[in-house]
């Protein structure tokens, strides 16, 4: 009975993505000295033969040993000629924001994609972005900022930093070094405590590091994020636009996003989040500045999406709870909220937004 020839998984690239490899279920090991900035991979896309003799620089294959075989055949042996076929996954990887030229191309393709969102275009300055946080160090701070006004949580995230040794020292052996004690006397709650814990424990044994986040696709991202107790689809969707710059993330579950459409489209109910992929589908794969546009957009409008509540509850859903009930609770609370004045609660510096 032959060997069965395991089939290998392509995907298909949007637009401006790179291809690139790696092995089944390999998670790269934390370093000491993770990344501070995003790279900017080029556009090229990375073509595999199907024999696989050539392998490109940054790719990543499993060869199968082949079986020893007997120097004397006789006739009813069978060739395997697909033992030695490698396994290669591939996973795409899309050039961040702060790439040169990234933000232009993405406006000139919301621009003919959309005639719409082109006038909106045409009335406000282009976003802009930079890489400023380390992941750890952002989503740690997300974490600490969570249900607490502005000035709360910039009290207690400096108290933080001073435990740890300055913001470079917001390490996972740093942070689970910190006992509920400590982290209590400077007015982090024993549950955040817990959820603290929880991402330094998941960095130090290997399930995340700076290295893999950067480098995971978006849907993989999403999974192992959402992981970590505290940290919620929302949190996760604002950490890709705003600390890695992802260029196509669409935050269904938000609701300046969900009432900018409403606006633009002139639609007489604010669209559900089943229908926002549908809507904005048009966008892709540039959803992320699509959607900041629709923050403006609100803001602009003063529609009832201001200030008071996101400030305190988009701050909450910088850290939403692992529970899909308690993360819609807070969502449905926080139904009057500025997205763009709440990303200060993020740690996202005003010339971001």
């Amino acid at each position: 009975m032959g060997e069965q020839t395991q089939p290998q998984t392509q995907l298909q690239p949007h637009h401006d993505q790179t291809l690139a490899t790696e092995p089944l279920n390999n998670v790269p090991p934390q370093t000491s000295s993770p990344p501070a900035k995003i790279p900017c991979r080029p556009r090229k896309i990375r073509k595999l033969s199907p024999d696989n003799t050539t392998t490109e620089p940054n790719s990543t294959q499993i060869t199968p040993t082949p079986a020893t075989q007997s120097p004397k055949t006789t006739k009813s042996s069978k060739p395997k000629a697909t033992q030695h076929r490698a396994l290669v996954v591939h996973r795409i990887v899309s050039r961040p924001l702060t790439c040169d030229g990234e933000v232009d191309a993405a406006i000139r393709h919301l621009r003919n994609a959309d005639p719409l969102l082109a006038s909106l275009i045409d009335v406000h300055p282009p976003p802009s972005f930079e890489t400023f946080q380390t992941p750890f160090l952002a989503l740690t701070r997300s974490i600490l900022y969570q249900q607490l006004a502005y000035k709360a949580g910039t009290s207690i995230y400096t108290r933080f930093i001073a435990l740890c040794g300055g913001e470079s020292g917001v390490l996972p052996d740093t942070v689970l070094a910190l006992t509920p004690q400590q982290l209590r006397q400077i007015g982090v709650s024993g549950r955040k405590s817990s959820y603290l814990h929880d991402l330094a424990r998941k960095y130090q044994n290997g399930i995340l590091s700076d290295s893999a986040i950067v480098n995971m696709d978006d849907k993989s991202l999403f999974t192992m994020l959402t992981m970590v107790n505290g940290i919620g689809s929302w949190s996760v969707h604002m950490f890709m636009i705003f600390s890695l710059h992802r260029p196509d993330v669409l935050p269904i579950n938000d609701l300046g996003v969900r009432k900018g459409v409403q606006i633009l489209y002139n639609l007489e109910d604010l669209p559900r989040p089943s229908q926002m992929d549908q809507l904005c589908d048009k966008w892709r794969p540039y959803r992320s500045v699509a959607s900041w546009y629709m923050w403006r957009l609100v803001n602009a409008k003063g529609a009832p999406s201001t200030a008071a509540a996101v400030a305190a509850a988009v701050a909450a859903g910088a850290a939403l709870p692992h529970s899909h009930q308690e993360e819609q609770q807070q969502h449905q609370q926080a139904q009057l909220i500025d997205p763009i004045n709440s990303m200060f609660n993020l740690g996202y510096p005003s010339h971001l937004l």
